[in-house]
């Protein structure tokens, strides 16, 4: 009888000590693979951890040959939802191969960032033939991530397919990081670079509709959004608030911002921002980037969308898989959708489950998502479901 083609498990663990659960996330791998190290690990865990003893203990136990990962802000798999959790997806097979690089000093060069990580990952070069895609997690607090996902691309030739998001730490917004091998910076980007004989599918969804006229940046830098149409930006809101007879709390508008946030229009649909904090000066500051000229809505969702949003982005992903059996998934959504939907959240993992059926998950909530596919909405994004399924 021949073994499988590719070996798959998805481990959890929260013990208080940031060493044991590294190790017995090690000792849970080895044993699903019968002691066999894997070619590739996917982790993310809890900010409550040292992270860095935790993927070194992990590292030491069952020595994998790629090691990815980052700090997130909330962590599930197809068993477990919650806070205060690591999890890991490890891979074996002869149908892929794996191979890491990471990028430092993000928010100072963007540019040389891209070159960094690319160093390491080219192999396609040697694999022509091969479906070429790559998990990207990067520290989002560094900023222009739209600029990064556009280098990689560039440099890349157009030929990857890429998915991820940004590290997380529970909504303080303070400190990230991002996990390559042993290595745990802040202000880097690592990738994961996935060469497969099959193809690996990728569903990018978001569930929001369009609840305000269409308004033009007249002024913003980088993620501060100063004014719409000429007007202050939190006037719009404010205004907004009103016509809607929400409340809108300016010392406090967080609440009123995870139910209101900005869809920037795109060729291919409505790319979200999620507006954090108001400014004394009448400004609102995004999560990412509002470029100046670009035609914007305040959006609305609500908590049965999101579920479908997330159903129809794994549905898209089974599709891309082209009639191979689905073996293993990744899954990213925004922390923002996490804080809105509070316990709900667990309604959007339960579309994954339903349509995945027996097939396996993990992932974490990050700030902001990454996907860059064709025939999809493509970039960074924020409150959008990322579906990334692994054949068997």
């Amino acid at each position: 009888m021949t073994s499988p083609s590719t070996l798959t498990t998805v481990v959890h663990c929260n013990l208080p000590d940031s060493i044991e659960t590294g190790r017995t996330l090690g000792d849970d791998i080895l044993k699903a693979f019968g002691g066999r190290a894997p070619q590739a690990v996917i982790l993310f865990v809890s900010p409550r951890y040292d992270v860095k003893a935790l993927a070194a203990a992990l590292t030491e136990r069952c020595t994998p040959e790629a090691l990815v990962g980052c700090s997130s802000a909330g962590e599930f798999t197809h068993e477990i939802q919650n806070q205060g959790y690591a999890c890991a997806i490890a891979i074996c097979s002869n149908e892929m191969s794996f191979t890491a690089g990471i990028g430092h000093r993000l928010s100072e060069d963007r540019e040389r960032a891209a070159d960094e990580v690319l160093k390491s990952v080219t192999a396609r070069q040697l694999v022509p033939s091969a479906y070429s895609s790559a998990l990207v997690l990067t520290d989002a607090l560094a900023g222009h991530a739209d600029e990064l996902i556009e280098a990689l691309t560039l440099r890349t030739g157009g030929n990857y397919q890429f998915f991820g998001g940004g590290a997380g730490d529970d909504a303080n917004f303070k400190s990230t990081q991002v996990i390559c091998g042993t290595e745990v910076s802040s202000d880097a980007v690592v990738v994961l670079e996935i060469l497969s004989s099959k193809p690996i599918g990728i569903g990018v969804r978001h569930g929001w509709t369009r609840a305000s006229d269409l308004m033009r940046v007249t002024e913003s830098a980088g993620p501060l959004l100063a004014s719409l149409n000429g007007i202050p930006a939190v006037e719009v809101f404010r205004e907004h608030a009103a016509r809607t007879s929400q409340k809108f709390d300016e010392k406090d508008p967080l609440p009123f911002f995870l139910h209101n946030i900005l869809g920037i229009q795109t060729s291919g649909g409505y790319k979200l921002r999620v507006p954090l904090a108001v400014g004394s000066d009448g400004t609102v500051g995004c999560a990412a980037e509002v470029p100046v000229g670009s035609i914007v809505c305040i959006m609305a969702t609500d908590a049965e969308s999101a579920q479908e949003a997330a159903v129809h982005a794994t549905r898209d992903a089974l599709e891309q898989l082209q009639g191979h059996k689905p073996k293993v998934a990744l899954f990213f959504d925004c922390v923002a959708t996490r804080l809105r939907l509070g316990k709900n959240f667990g309604i959007e993992l339960d579309g994954l489950r339903q349509t995945l059926g027996s097939v396996p998950f993990a992932g974490c909530n990050t700030y902001g998502q990454i996907a860059r596919v064709d025939g999809q909405f493509s970039g960074f994004h924020n409150c959008t479901a990322v579906v990334c399924v692994f054949p068997e």
